[in-house]
């Protein structure tokens, strides 16, 4: 497997003649060679959340969104195959454009497995959920996927976990029957808009629904208890309660004891290169990209 070194100085010897760096001929070679590798058309979904520049970019830029569907409509154009492999680099974003980028997906292909070289965070963890398999290297990780929510707050925006607001909710509820602890807790409720409770009961049944669903119709597809075994990951990855932190990583390890269909990259060196590389090399030229290549058709997005 090459080294971040290695990659950097293959990176130097592609200087374009207006003397930039060649990120997307370097990024299509490997994009090829995967392609010619496993036989399946690949996707190679990335944005640029661990740049430096992901600092001074509005967060919407970085996160998984319908705009997003139109770029996989995009690359896939033309492609007849009914498998595909979709490498996926991100933080997430929102959960209702994942369900509309796999009911695309879905209708497409008869067999999705989903490559994770570094990180499928979040909602992007729900999309690894929805495939056939997913291979995973020892230093990748997906995540939680309990639902979050911005608060307007007299300092500004707050982020928070749904789990987290019903839980002070219900908090607040019985410390607030002490009228002394009223003035405490005013400035807090007043933040909560109307309907945010029920909201952030509703998204997390959401996102526990969605992810159950399709655990049993893809990659528990013809076994007995599909259903219940489904609902229970489906409920341990929405758990907040036993997560403490919607950034905590899900390592190949948990996966495998959860019994899902995961494998690793170490498993096949030749294969762990091609992945690895293309993650050292995801550097977007905007804030994502979307690249694919398959026996009839490539095709490109970015934004």
């Amino acid at each position: 497997m090459p080294t971040w070194g290695q990659i950097l100085r293959e990176l130097q010897r592609a200087r374009t003649n207006e003397g930039t760096t060649d990120f997307d001929g370097v990024r299509r070679k490997y994009l090829q060679q995967l392609h010619a590798l496993t036989g399946r058309p690949v996707i190679l979904y990335a944005t640029a959340f661990l740049e430096s520049k992901a600092q001074s970019v509005l967060p919407g830029d970085l996160q998984i969104g319908l705009i997003d569907l139109q770029g996989f409509m995009e690359c896939l154009s033309g492609i007849q195959d009914k498998s595909l492999d979709l490498l996926i680099l991100s933080p997430g974003g929102s959960a209702e454009a994942a369900e509309s980028i796999v009911s695309y997906l879905r209708a497409k292909f008869d067999h999705i497995r989903v490559i994770v070289p570094l990180a499928a965070k979040s909602a992007a963890t729900m999309l690894a959920l929805a495939a056939d398999e997913i291979v995973i290297a020892r230093h990748s990780q997906l995540g939680p996927i309990d639902p979050q929510f911005s608060i307007t707050t007299p300092e500004g925006p707050r982020s928070a976990p749904a789990q987290a607001i019903l839980d002070q909710f219900e908090l607040a509820r019985g410390e607030c029957q002490n009228p002394a602890n009223l003035p405490a807790w005013l400035p807090i409720l007043r933040t909560y808009a109307p309907g945010l409770i029920v909201q952030c009961q509703a998204q997390r049944e959401l996102a526990e629904r969605m992810v159950a669903q399709w655990l049993a119709a893809y990659m528990f597809k013809g076994l007995d208890n599909s259903t219940e075994k489904a609902l229970n990951i489906a409920r341990w990855f929405a758990d907040y309660n036993h997560f403490k932190s919607h950034g905590r990583p899900v390592g190949y390890d948990q996966l495998k004891e959860l019994d899902l269909n995961v494998r690793l990259l170490e498993e096949d060196q030749d294969f762990l290169t091609l992945p690895f590389s293309l993650w050292v090399i995801c550097r977007p030229q905007g804030t994502r990209r979307l690249e694919g290549y398959g026996a009839n058709a490539s095709g490109i997005a970015s934004g």
